[in-house]
């Protein structure tokens, strides 16, 4: 356990966040997946005086911003302008409270990320290499992978980027692709020899299977599992600079048109983030000891987080490791995965104009919901439900109905405590235990639990107050009325307490009408925070029902989303230019019949086929697996490009093409015979 930090005692806290690209607003996804857990563990800390910074900002370089720009006609910097503006807005709205929210083009950023490059350069920490690299001669430009598109070797999809296949998932490199374009010129990019510089992650491996493998076997098992699975296969050279005119220009002589690659640059921005925040005193967050760093991001950050920061970190060798890095899974919306392109998303700031000061509830949910060990779904029904049937019937219905009544049987003054009897001590013990339990689940990262233990404390308060009716008490018995509600309202007031982290602005609420001052965490387990006689306000509805009809509006919104993608996919496609007969002639399809189906393991898409082509018995690995079951297509007659060269897929051996049409919705379906006929019969 040489590597562990998390038995130490820390004097502060560096919470730092994923930065989110600045090239379109936020979403639900990132709320849950990052922000909403980050915010929780920060106002739990500053609610136990912790000393805390909670660093944000945004990526603002990299090859999306590159790309949203070339499409519309305008410069990186307006494009980085435009939504780091809404995107910080949408922040503040909803609460995250970080101390700083900058950005990556900032000047301290510039800064900040060119020293660290060139501490690194001048200790020799870096390789330099000369490779071939493709390159647009009438651009007059190196391409970035995204820029490069071309049919997948793999399972034929003519869209393929230069760094990944969307139809069978394979990672990519752009040599691989077959027919490669340009995305910029649309012409066949050509070869050319380009110099970076490549930070050897193989040098810190030993490093790594000590401090992570060994050191972190507390961390959450998803980000245990893919530093393990990474570190296992071997870590490789990662270059640090790329050939690109947006960025943190490399700063060394003679090397005009090259950038930091984004993936070294963003995380340094925690640190520039840190500087402008904090001036010289920025070191003691990043180089003392006895300070615990925390990372909240994504489960696709994990690898630049837990391998390839830190090995960036200890290469330059006086900043400390993150403790811990609790990454959650993916969130989905309605059954689907969430996506930009596709405008399937549930964005904050439209979110705001549909539910006015609905900030909690949102935040409720997705907390309630969080991706923490798995993906999982948010659905407009499940968010009625919550809202409904637990903030306002559970925690909503407890508060309003502890300060009406106490209104209308004591004119919205405490009440005196008479004499308690066994049930009021025995809910005094139970108070005393939840900020224990809330504390403890949101220090372990366990935000659902935590949440579920504050929702636990205000069915308590119910329970208590439907056991014991003051409202028919106060006809025959004004003290015992008045030692219920006195009661009824301390719980009230530790719900403040507790709920501030997760739910900010309705904790803010609750204490304005309580009148309560500021309180600790540990506060919230007394009963006597609030003094006998002292006044409450009139009492507000904390929340209100959602009914069907905006629900059902919010439905009807993503199946318009639906039909409008439907068209897009839909439009024709312009035909690709003539081939030759001769080419044509190359061509052998024959009629086959799938014998045998599997699925391929750690993959979603791909199915491992045996096929009958009526010449003999093949395998052939196809990307059909989100659209057939492997049990439903045994038996099926189909068409095959038998003369396909044989391509290594996962492991596999795949020898030759199933012919699948694509429908408007994306969906994939057997070219088949109309009747049945001999295998192997040629398609002409």
């Amino acid at each position: 356990m040489k590597y562990k930090q998390e038995d130490k005692n820390f004097n502060r806290y560096c919470v730092t966040t994923a930065l989110p690209y600045a090239n379109g607003p936020v979403h639900i996804g990132h709320l849950a997946g990052v922000y909403i857990p980050a915010d929780i563990y920060v106002r739990y800390l500053r609610a136990n005086n912790e000393d805390v910074v909670f660093i944000g900002g945004s990526d603002e370089h990299g090859v999306p911003i590159t790309i949203k720009a070339r499409k519309e006609g305008v410069t990186p910097q307006q494009i980085v302008d435009r939504y780091h503006e809404i995107i910080k807005r949408s922040f503040e709205e909803f609460g995250i409270s970080f101390d700083i929210y900058s950005r990556t083009s900032s000047k301290i950023h510039n800064e900040t990320a060119s020293d660290f490059f060139k501490k690194l350069y001048d200790a020799g920490k870096f390789i330099e290499q000369i490779s071939e690299q493709y390159y647009d001669e009438e651009a007059k430009t190196f391409l970035a992978d995204r820029y490069i598109t071309g049919t997948c070797p793999h399972c034929g999809n003519e869209k393929a980027y230069g760094d990944q296949c969307e139809a069978c998932g394979s990672s990519l490199s752009p040599i691989e692709l077959l027919n490669p374009k340009s995305a910029l010129s649309g012409n066949e990019p050509v070869l050319r020899k380009t110099k970076h510089w490549y930070l050897p992650l193989n040098d810190y491996e030993t490093f790594m299977k000590e401090w992570i493998l060994d050191g972190h076997k507390d961390w959450k098992a998803n980000v245990y599992g893919q530093c393990k699975s990474w570190i296992e296969q071997g870590l490789q050279p990662r270059a640090v600079t790329r050939d690109l005119d947006w960025g943190v220009k490399v700063p060394l002589a003679d090397t005009e048109g090259k950038v930091l690659y984004v993936w070294f640059d963003a995380p340094i921005g925690y640190i520039s983030n840190t500087k402008e925040l904090c001036g010289d005193d920025w070191v003691k967050w990043w180089k003392n000891k006895d300070t615990k760093l925390v990372h909240f991001i994504g489960k696709d950050n994990i690898v630049f987080h837990c391998i390839i920061f830190p090995a960036m970190l200890k290469a330059e060798g006086s900043f400390i490791l993150p403790a811990n890095v609790p990454a959650n899974e993916f969130l989905n919306l309605e059954g689907d995965k969430i996506s930009t392109s596709r405008n399937w998303a549930v964005w904050l700031h439209e979110y705001l104009n549909d539910f006015k000061d609905k900030q909690d509830v949102l935040r409720y949910v997705l907390c309630a919901n969080a991706p923490e060990t798995k993906d999982n779904d948010f659905t407009w029904k499940d968010f009625q439900t919550r809202n409904n049937s637990e903030l306002v019937a559970i925690l909503g219905n407890f508060v309003n109905r502890t300060l009406v009544l106490t209104h209308k049987f004591f004119d919205g003054k405490v009440p005196q405590t008479n004499n308690l009897t066994q049930l009021e001590k025995d809910v005094i013990r139970d108070v005393a235990s939840y900020p224990q339990k809330t504390g403890s689940a949101i220090e372990n990262y366990k935000f659902r639990e935590a949440l579920m233990e504050v929702m636990n404390l205000a069915r308590l308060g119910n329970k208590y107050l439907t056991e014991c009716e003051p409202w028919k008490l106060i006809k025959t018995d004004k003290d015992r009325t008045a030692t219920v509600l006195n009661l009824s309202l301390q719980i009230c007031a530790g719900l403040a307490v507790l709920c501030e982290p997760f739910l900010p602005f309705t904790a803010k609420k609750l204490s304005t009408m309580l009148n309560l001052p500021k309180l600790n965490w540990t506060d919230a387990g007394k009963c006597n925070l609030l003094s006998e006689g002292s006044a409450i306000e009139k009492p507000e509805l904390l929340f209100e029902q959602i009914d069907d009809k905006t629900i059902e509006n919010q439905m009807q919104r993503l199946e318009n989303i639906k039909k409008e993608n439907a068209l897009s996919n839909a439009k024709v496609e312009h035909q690709k230019n003539n081939i030759s007969f001769e080419d044509f002639v190359k061509i052998d399809i024959r009629t086959a019949t799938i014998l045998e189906a599997e699925k391929v393991t750690k993959t979603k898409k791909l199915l491992k086929l045996t096929i009958d082509t009526g010449l003999d018995k093949r395998t052939i690995v196809s990307g059909i697996a989100e659209y057939y079951e492997p049990e439903d297509i045994i038996g099926k007659q189909v068409c095959v490009l038998v003369n396909l060269e044989p391509k290594e897929l996962k492991g596999i051996t795949s020898q030759g093409m199933i012919l699948m049409a694509e429908n408007a919705d994306g969906s994939l379906h057997f070219i088949q015979p109309s009747t049945i006929i001999n295998n192997g019969s040629e398609v002409r």
